[in-house]
């Protein structure tokens, strides 16, 4: 077991996440806590949807998926809610609609959020930006999407993007340096998108160059 592995581990002990977590791979910390509670807490919400929203890449659809396996959740993209989706959620106690958007059927959605409510049945729904604050034509539609919980998850802070670079750092059998690591922190910017986007960059220069991992490669792939 590599350096970034070991203490990828520690990291995680240090936090006591509980295993199944650990098991998906998932990192919790304050910039995405209030969501993950909110994902243990069923069905203990204190309304019946749930709108977890947040920038790309920052964990939405994983925590969804996870919601899925706990709960056997019917899972569908917003804009291809249909009639059919409708009849087939009849069975289901739970409902997760990903990548919300103003794409959508209104008048469906809000025959949708109506059912939640008259058949105490719960819907997680994932978005870029709070649904509240999306344009809906639907007067009646745009007063019914502002009674949910909103659950944003923050932009990466210092410990969640040493997590995510150590993550994949291992996930490559890559050992890399704390101090590298930092390094990177320091000269990335706050967002999950870029993480990724880093990352990305560095696997095309190293496979480009036929080189592993280095600090050259790594003041490349950031352009510093």
């Amino acid at each position: 077991m590599g350096n970034s592995m070991k203490d990828l581990n520690q990291l995680l002990l240090k936090f006591d996440l509980k295993q199944n977590y650990k098991n998906e791979d998932f990192y919790v910390n304050k910039s995405n806590f209030f969501a993950y509670s909110l994902i243990e807490k069923w069905p203990k919400w204190e309304k019946n949807i749930l709108n977890i929203y947040g920038e790309k890449y920052c964990g939405k659809s994983h925590l969804s998926n996870i919601f899925k396996k706990k709960y056997k959740a019917y899972k569908v993209k917003a804009r291809e809610f249909d009639n059919e989706s409708l009849k087939e959620f009849k069975i289901f106690e739970n409902l997760i609609l990903e990548d919300f958007d103003e794409n959508i059927n209104e008048k469906l959605m809000y025959t949708l959020f109506n059912v939640a409510d008259q058949d105490n049945k719960y819907i997680l729904i994932n978005s870029l930006v709070p649904i509240n604050e999306i344009n809906f034509n639907l007067k009646d539609f745009v007063s019914r999407a502002k009674n949910c919980i909103f659950a944003k998850i923050e932009s990466p802070d210092d410990e969640m993007m040493f997590a995510i670079l150590l993550k994949n750092f291992s996930d490559r059998q890559i050992s890399v340096d704390k101090k590298l690591i930092d390094f990177i922190i320091k000269h990335i910017d706050r967002s999950y998108g870029k993480i990724y986007e880093f990352v990305y960059k560095l696997d095309e220069i190293s496979l480009k160059k036929k080189k592993s991992i280095d600090f050259k490669i790594i003041k490349e792939a950031l352009k510093v």
